[in-house]
């Protein structure tokens, strides 16, 4: 079956629910967060108007939260690719990492390093440099190559050595789109026995994660990324779980719970299975889709593959409507290779950069969702001087359309024609 995104559309109210104008929507925003999918949707309402309930007791309710727990830890180790026992749940990505770098640091000393990157979202250098700053540890930064679309790899050798206990990077850019190569870094972190910490927030989005081959040590996600409620996840390889968690006395010393402290979003939880399902269910538009395999890791590989190819479409018109207009600035790689359909840019009237607050307005009073600022990628936008104002950034999802990148553009050039 051919990739169907108008049937895709039909799960999703938000595309084509208007504003008080009667304007219809536009989300260019989709490295922010996805709308949700309804299965997803019924899923969450499901639970909490019938089993809402904390973790445990012998009632229905709380029987089929702990099932829903179990389920939905079982659903993203194999999302991931890896073991349940692995895998825990958090607020968020970002709370996640703060917690995860309080319990993985508190042992750094000085004399010490850690490898942070300057592509990465600031939740996984903030993090880490809060602890390393702390115990008093060196801080030391993958750069970007010269034109700011990528890392930087020429000094990998100097900056990871036999003091390095940690290096974190991000498998793609939220900012840019451009993946991050991973191999060179896997293989040095292995020399020298650092951990190695990826941000796949926005990566997972884009791509289906496979622990297995990224020999990682902590793998963070998010379900609100791709469709599914405000649920943050990380993977912890056994010689991270069974570190010592910062816990409350009482609740269990049992992995993985033992990580999750305080009440879970057990409704996000029981979205998740949903969601996860809900991507599976895309491999009935990929060319080679058998209906009667089950295998959920399988379909899930087939359905990202679907995602994908569109995506390369989405991204190859979006490049080239964007090279017939002298007045865009396009930032990162202006290629659809190595890169997720996520495109930071600004636009300029007479050789002057029109402030994209400003663009992102008039935009925003169109009904089309297109955001700016620095996205929390500050080195990224240090880097190419943009610190004060940032740039405007396009992000496509799976559901986008090829008529929606043409409508975008349409709406930038009456903007342009007017300011």
């Amino acid at each position: 079956m051919t990739y169907d995104v108008m049937a895709i559309r039909q799960q999703f109210a938000a595309l084509d629910t208007t504003d008080e104008q009667g304007q219809m929507p536009l989300f260019l925003d989709g490295p922010g967060g996805s709308q949700i999918p309804k299965s997803v949707l019924d899923a969450l309402i499901a639970y909490l108007s019938k089993y809402n309930s904390n973790l445990g007791g012998y009632a229905d309710a709380g029987q089929r939260t702990i099932a829903i727990n179990q389920q939905a830890r079982q659903a993203a180790a194999t999302w991931l690719n890896c073991a349940a026992k692995n895998m825990i749940f958090g607020l968020n990505s970002t709370s996640l990492m703060f917690q995860i770098s309080r319990v993985v640091g508190k042992n750094w000393q000085a004399g010490d390093n850690i490898v942070l990157s300057s592509i990465d979202h600031f939740s996984n250098v903030s993090s880490w440099q809060s602890i390393a700053e702390e115990r008093g540890v060196e801080i030391r930064k993958l750069p970007l190559n010269q034109d700011g679309s990528a890392l930087d790899f020429n000094n990998l050798s100097a900056l990871i050595d036999s003091k390095t206990k940690l290096v974190a990077v991000s498998l793609a850019s939220n900012v840019l789109g451009t993946k991050t190569p991973m191999q060179a870094l896997i293989q040095h972190c292995q020399s020298v026995g650092a951990l190695l910490c990826i941000d796949a927030v926005h990566a997972v989005v884009h791509e289906l994660i496979d622990i297995h081959a990224l020999q990682c040590d902590v793998l963070f996600a998010s379900s609100y990324k791709l469709g599914g409620a405000h649920l943050g996840m990380a993977y912890l390889s056994d010689r991270v779980i069974l570190l010592s968690p910062y816990k409350v006395e009482p609740a269990t010393n049992l992995n993985p719970n033992a990580w999750e402290q305080g009440t879970q979003s057990f409704e996000a939880q029981a979205a998740l299975i949903a969601l996860v399902e809900y991507w599976a269910n895309l491999a009935q538009y990929h060319p080679d889709f058998d209906a009667s395999i089950s295998n959920l890791r399988q379909r899930l590989q087939w359905g990202y593959q679907a995602v994908q190819q569109h995506e390369q479409q989405l991204m190859q018109h979006f490049l080239a409507e964007a090279k017939k207009r002298a007045y865009f600035k396009l930032y990162g790689l202006n290629c659809f290779e190595q890169r997720t359909p996520t495109f930071a840019f600004n636009v300029f009237k007479n050789q002057q950069m029109i402030l994209p607050s400003l663009v992102s307005q008039w935009f925003g009073e169109k009904n089309v969702a297109l955001p700016s600022g620095n996205f929390y990628a500050l080195d990224v936008v240090r880097h190419l001087d943009l610190l004060d104002t940032g740039f405007l950034r396009a992000g496509f999802l799976h559901y986008n359309t090829l008529a929606e990148v043409d409508q975008f553009f349409a709406y930038l050039d009456e903007y342009m024609a007017k300011c």
